[in-house]
């Protein structure tokens, strides 16, 4: 389903804005509605689709919460390419990529196609995930932290006891866990782009050395333990997790985080990354080294013009 409108400032990498510092400004979220009961979307069986990119450390923050809560028979998910190129994310029927997927619902030839479909008039980034509507069809959510909280607490009436007992956000917790994600998105999550996308010296230092002292702040608080909040796996890990999982195969070199390794320099955190991984499918399923590395370093052209893709580190995840 090919689109005729210019849409390359919305898909092109390359077609970045900047602010007048160099830095880069990331756009928010623009669907941002919610599944809830007596609301305009409903917990539904078979309503609504996953669209999302293994490359994509937002968008893998959905499916891991997806799987830690028994999600998969309740919301299909579709995986597209991770050549991300000037027209934005590809599905498998314009590249085969091997894992990408075609679209089961619209055979879309782009994410952006099914922007445009929910509305045509659309002025943001064609950006994953996406939490579609089949009923309505259209975006419910594109914004990863609330699809996250959807997925924990929405769909629990339709899932089995132990799943629906599963909880990332528990109520006790809330103050800390809004308190953590604040200043990780800050300067972790979002950190890393900031520093990666920078086109001044000045505003790459302002990114870089910022992150690394919340690394710092970080590995105290996970010396000795397995979680970041109280003695539980909650969204705070697994907002962190996939940001720290593609820490030393990307962000070291491309996004030239290069102050310290997590392997070499974090042990706490090198600790609660692999835990994670191997003990947990949720978290080590979603991840595909394939995807994210070929994603950055060939998507994102203008910081890597050749498009050669780095061999290391190896393993990608050491073992426990």
């Amino acid at each position: 389903m090919a689109t005729k409108k210019d849409t390359s400032l919305q898909s092109d990498f390359a077609k970045l804005k900047y602010e007048p510092d160099g830095s880069y400004k990331r756009i928010p979220s623009a669907f941002r509605s919610f599944i809830e009961k007596e609301g305009q979307f409903e917990a539904e069986r078979d309503r609504y689709h996953l669209y999302v990119s293994y490359a994509c450390p937002w968008a893998t923050r959905t499916l891991i919460v997806r799987k830690l809560k028994g999600l998969e028979d309740l919301i299909p998910v579709t995986i597209v390419s991770p050549h991300m190129g000037t027209e934005g994310w590809p599905f498998a029927n314009v590249d085969e990529f091997p894992g990408a997927e075609v679209d089961p619902l619209y055979g879309s030839e782009h994410i952006k196609d099914l922007y445009l479909k929910a509305d045509p008039n659309y002025t943001g980034r064609f950006s994953v995930p996406v939490l579609w509507d089949k009923k309505n069809h259209t975006i419910v959510n594109n914004e990863s932290s609330e699809i996250i909280r959807m997925f924990n607490a929405a769909f629990n009436d339709l899932i089995p006891t132990d799943k629906a007992a599963v909880d990332i956000y528990p109520a006790a917790h809330h103050a800390e866990i809004d308190s953590i994600n604040e200043w990780i998105y800050d300067t972790v999550s979002n950190g890393v782009y900031r520093a990666g996308f920078s086109i001044k010296q000045q505003a790459y230092e302002a990114a870089v050395v910022p992150l690394f002292r919340s690394l710092d702040r970080l590995e105290k608080i996970l010396t000795g333990k397995d979680y970041l909040v109280g003695d539980v796996l909650t969204e705070a890990d697994v907002r962190l997790w996939v940001t720290i999982i593609r820490f030393d195969p990307v962000y070291v070199s491309h996004f030239k985080c290069n102050l310290r390794t997590i392997r070499k320099g974090y042990p706490a955190i090198h600790s609660w990354m692999k835990k994670l991984y191997w003990n947990s499918s949720a978290f080590k399923d979603s991840t595909n080294f394939e995807h994210i590395k070929t994603h950055y370093y060939w998507s994102l052209y203008t910081i890597n013009p050749t498009r050669v893709i780095p061999i290391g580190p190896i393993p990608h995840v050491e073992g426990l």
